[in-house]
């Protein structure tokens, strides 16, 4: 499956530095503004060199279990198509039929000619799936968060992070201006700690991921939800990787606790298991109205396109009619992860589709990627600047249109290459 052997294989080689000269050549002075660049242009130069740069992969074409790139095969292990949605000729049809009626932009915000009568059917239709009163859809995920986060909260305010929480909730936190505090990675005894230091007079807003993107594991809302009525605090759970994936025909993190009346703001993206771009704040009807005037990032943004509103819309209805794809999609997580600690790799906390493989060094994780490549399986390495120092691992994430197969085939070569780095016997 891997075709012909590459001509060269990632080295494993110490580190070294490699900094621009100094001066500008030219008897003048570097700007200091642009020093970074160059610094990190020669960092990325000398992965580059020594093979184990995994960054910006050109697949060439969809994201199915198998994906095609520079003409070979891969399995591919590093998506989160988590339904196999993306090319199902339905969702396809769908986006097509939407780009033929409306065209294939809005040219402006939602607040002045941007909104289409599919924008408010996909909000209603979003409200109902995830058991709030209203939604208001976004651009992406990204600006979801960076949007509600930085609407509601100010600098007058505190918001309470896990320290594992997606760039984009970190993003937000900081575009608000308000007072920013962390507590340790689902840490239930210090998140009471920080909250119990806070001004209970002043906003207080908390934000969790529902499915931690890199580490796999779950929000512990069922301790949350109480700690937040107690100090009164407004919750906010991205369930960007929940949806699809937790919860009855897929309807997230807070559902599958029974914890949905008890949750503020709900927030989710369709470039998962809902197989296009964008993404979406849920609320009750009076906060969902508020940043639709009040969120910068709603307001000066343009509007979803229609082909994406009408991807998604399918891609909800499927997830209705289909929910056997969820039960694949966990059954395929049960296999990968019982295959990799059966190797004795180690998964961390890991309970859903989200795999990790932990290797703790940072080039081990982009030497282990590297050789994945070149043995026909693609996943994603994640250094420490993603999780805790120390912690870099390899991030697995199954679809569930795998089929055992490929699941099997890929543990072969993952053990192998484990074995080769010394991580497993």
């Amino acid at each position: 499956m891997a075709g012909a052997e590459p001509k060269a294989t990632p080295r494993r080689v110490p580190s070294r530095s490699i900094l621009p000269p100094v001066g500008g050549g030219n008897g003048l002075p570097h700007k200091t503004l642009l020093e970074k660049v160059r610094k990190f242009t020669a960092l990325a130069a000398e992965a580059r060199s020594r093979g184990i740069y995994p960054y910006f992969r050109r697949i060439e074409t969809c994201q199915n279990p198998e994906v095609t790139i520079d003409g070979r095969t891969f399995i591919m292990l590093g998506s989160n198509n988590y339904l196999g949605l993306v090319s199902d000729p339905r969702v396809i049809e769908a986006a097509r039929a939407a780009a033929l009626r409306y065209g294939t932009g809005c040219a402006g915000s939602r607040l002045l000619n941007g909104t289409l009568d599919i924008h408010e059917k996909l909000e209603e239709r979003l409200a109902a799936f995830v058991g709030k009163e209203a939604a208001l859809l976004y651009s992406t995920g990204f600006q979801a968060n960076l949007g509600g986060i930085a609407g509601l909260a100010t600098r007058t305010d505190d918001v309470v992070l896990d320290r594992r929480n997606h760039a984009s909730i970190v993003d937000g936190a900081h575009l608000s201006r308000a007072r920013r505090h962390r507590y340790r990675h689902n840490d239930m005894a210090h998140l009471e700690q920080v909250l119990g230091a806070l001004d209970p007079e002043k906003g207080i807003l908390l934000i969790v991921d529902g499915v931690f993107s890199m580490e796999g594991d779950v929000a512990d809302l069922p301790r949350i939800v109480p700690l937040c009525k107690r100090y009164g605090v407004v919750l906010m759970v991205d369930d960007a990787h929940g949806l699809g994936v937790l919860g009855e025909k897929g309807r997230g993190t807070c559902q599958h606790f029974g914890l949905t009346d008890d949750i503020d703001l709900i927030m989710g993206t369709f470039s998962k298991s809902l197989a296009s771009i964008g993404g979406f704040l849920a609320s009750d009807r009076e906060t969902v109205d508020f940043l639709r005037h009040n969120s910068r990032a709603f307001v000066f943004s343009a509007s979803m396109p229609p082909a994406s509103v009408g991807s998604v819309l399918k891609a909800l209805e499927i997830m209705d009619e289909e929910p056997d794809r969820i039960d694949r999609l966990w059954r395929n997580a049960d296999l990968l992860r019982k295959g990799l600690n059966s190797l004795g790799f180690d998964t961390g906390k890991s309970t859903t589709p989200i795999i990790p493989v932990i290797v703790k060094e940072d080039e081990l994780a982009f030497t282990m990627c590297m050789m994945l490549h070149y043995e026909g399986v693609f996943v994603n390495p994640v250094p420490g600047l993603s999780v805790e120092p120390g912690s870099a691992l390899i991030r697995l994430s199954v679809m569930a249109t795998h089929e055992s197969r490929h699941i099997e085939a890929a543990l072969e070569k993952i053990a192998k290459v484990g074995r080769a780095l010394g991580l497993i016997s």
